[in-house]
């Protein structure tokens, strides 16, 4: 059977949201296993953190839609936390659905990347409208600082300046951000407490049960020991006792 050469053909028009808006850009998550326990490590954080809130969205390394047009345009942030927007699960963030962009962006920068991070992406997401821009280098190489916070002002980014403590704070989030010697901390200055994922606070709070169910075991011990030393004192005043009676009746 032949066919005409001149016969229309349809054009494709994909029905999964997936083949227009792809849910992954090909790339690893990062460049390094250190970059990538960091992320994970803070990930976990935050969404332990903000379990008990409803209206906030924790995510990373998922694309992030800004311009609906063919190809549509994305990036991909390590971190990302919205307010407002409710938790969830998304395969995409498209901004034009959820009507608005992140309120906090964190980029954990390598060799590759911190060129990018410090010049495209800060002027990307200066132009989205994040309200802040973190920067964490787990190499303590490629950045200026080992972490960097900015803040949206008059739709441009000004650097944060690092508290007495050397943390710096972020006022979408009400927490300070540290360089410790093992990696990064978050600590909350109304509880004053250190941040932990799930799992490290399970831990802490087992730590704890055992110091306590040990301080009560020796608290124990030490009141055994008073009891016989003063049922021993007892038995002893009582036969001084039986003595004396009986020396008296002779």
């Amino acid at each position: 059977m032949e066919t005409s050469s001149n016969a229309l053909r349809t054009s494709y028009a994909p029905t999964e949201t997936a083949d227009l808006y792809p849910e992954s850009d090909g790339k690893p998550m990062a460049e390094t296993d250190l970059h990538i326990e960091a992320i994970l490590r803070m990930r976990l954080i935050f969404r332990g953190y903000y379990t008990e809130t409803p209206d906030v969205y924790v995510s990373g390394n998922l694309m992030m839609y800004y311009e609906d047009t063919r190809p549509p345009k994305a990036v991909s942030p390590d971190l990302l936390i919205s307010f407002g927007v409710g938790k969830k699960p998304r395969r995409t963030y498209k901004i034009w659905e959820e009507g608005k962009p992140p309120d906090f962006v964190v980029e954990f920068s390598s060799k590759s990347t911190v060129q990018n991070d410090l010049n495209n992406k800060m002027e990307l997401y200066a132009r989205l409208g994040v309200s802040e821009y973190f920067l964490c280098d787990v190499d303590r190489r490629y950045l200026p600082a080992p972490l960097m916070g900015f803040r949206l002002i008059d739709g441009e980014y000004v650097e944060i300046a690092p508290n007495a403590d050397g943390g710096i704070s972020s006022e979408m989030l009400g927490l300070d951000f540290h360089v410790l010697a093992d990696g990064f901390g978050i600590y909350d200055p109304v509880t004053r407490k250190w941040l932990q994922t799930p799992e490290e606070a399970a831990n802490s709070r087992a730590e704890r049960d055992r110091e306590r169910a040990e301080r009560d075991r020796e608290r124990a011990e030490r009141d055994r020991e008073r009891a016989e030393r003063a049922e021993t004192e007892l038995a002893r005043l009582r036969e001084e006792l039986a003595r004396s009676k009986e020396n008296s009746s002779e």
